[in-house]
């Protein structure tokens, strides 16, 4: 990753506003910007250089992973390092204007470190711009995403293998989460999510105790953190006998998830994929159950901008990744959902997860 650059542009941008400095505080930008993992820390870059901010437990990691930057370690409280460093600033500078992240910095956080600065150091919310370059991916996060994606496919595999009737949700899950650890994984990208029988109706239906019963639609929904990078996917698995309804359902769900990824290409909005779905399930009878968005953004995140919604007008540009994930769901019945990640490319754009989407019964 080349963190130096990416300084570098966000530097740039700097000199084009109003701000002296920007304050980043949510740790994926951070991450991003300099490469440190840790779970504590802030970053201050100005246009002659960017420093950063932690306590003495990341003292030696700070060091070995932070690139690009001063590091400076708190031996007390990282807030009154961070004061006290841009204290000192305004006395060579005068008055001083620094962007902080509104989004992510906390009312109390925000306080905090007012009380602690002297008068002619201002504080304001700045735009989200280093979200707004995490959009796009480098050839490095798509590399890492790739690894996540396919790391996270190998799941599914081992869902299908334990998945039958009178096995718990959270005994599915847990065999999905154990694998994961022992292929590499970090971490699972969000709680895994196994929903059979009338839960399978949830659209984010968390694995419970409940037994796995016959003549229902189990929704699985999962992805692991690999280098840093979230995977995201979901299958949805019939349970015994099936029925044409519940064909249909699967099938219509199938055809909008294509026609939605047919629409991903350079130049066109997120908003117009989303009616690609939707359009399908208008015709198939199934519209107004299909009550989310079509997708989102994922990355250091596992939901990052863009948001695939309706009406949303981001122009899709070669390097986003998003998912594809449109349902149906009929409260106290079942559900199905399918979901594959996909980059962006030059020309249309490229399937990262290989599972095949076709009916599936055990």
């Amino acid at each position: 990753m080349d963190f130096v650059a990416r300084q570098k542009k966000l530097r740039e941008h700097l000199a084009t506003t109003r701000f002296d400095a920007l304050l980043i505080s949510h740790l994926p930008n951070i991450r991003y910007l300099c490469g440190f993992t840790g779970s504590a820390g802030f970053l201050l870059v100005e246009e002659a250089g960017s420093v950063f901010f932690s306590d003495v437990r990341y003292d030696t990691q700070g060091r070995e992973e932070v690139k690009g930057a001063k590091v400076v370690i708190a031996r007390k409280s990282v807030l009154q390092a961070l004061g006290e460093w841009m204290g000192s600033r305004r006395k060579r500078s005068g008055g001083w204007t620094i962007g902080v992240e509104g989004e992510h910095m906390t009312v109390a956080e925000k306080k905090r470190l007012t009380d602690l600065l002297p008068s002619g150091v201002r504080l304001r919310n700045a735009p989200a711009v280093v979200e707004r370059a995490r959009m796009v991916k480098d050839a490095d996060e798509l590399g890492n995403i790739r690894a996540a994606v396919q790391l996270g496919a190998t799941l599914f595999d081992r869902a299908l293998e334990i998945l039958r009737p009178g096995i718990k949700e959270t005994e599915v899950a847990a065999e999905m989460e154990y694998a994961a650890r022992r292929h590499g994984a970090e971490a699972m990208s969000f709680p895994t999510i196994i929903a059979s029988g009338t839960r399978s109706a949830l659209p984010h239906g968390r694995a419970t105790a409940q037994p796995i019963a016959a003549g229902g639609f189990v929704v699985c929904d999962f992805g692991v953190i690999l280098a840093g990078y979230c995977s995201d996917q979901t299958r949805t698995v019939w349970v015994g006998t099936v029925s044409e309804e519940a064909r249909h359902a699967h099938e219509s769900v199938r055809e909008a998830q294509e026609a939605a990824i047919a629409a991903v290409r350079p130049g066109i909005r997120v908003g117009d994929v989303d009616a690609a779905a939707r359009s399908v399930l208008r015709k198939a009878g199934l519209g107004r159950y299909f009550t989310h968005s079509t997708g989102h953004g994922v990355g250091l995140e596992i939901h990052e901008s863009p948001r695939v919604a309706a009406g949303q007008k981001e122009i899709l540009r070669p390097g986003m990744v998003i998912t594809i994930e449109p349902g149906v769901y009929f409260p106290g019945k079942w559900g199905v959902r399918i979901e594959d990640m996909v980059a962006v490319r030059e020309s249309g754009c490229e399937v990262l997860t290989p599972t095949s989407k076709d009916f599936l019964s055990v």
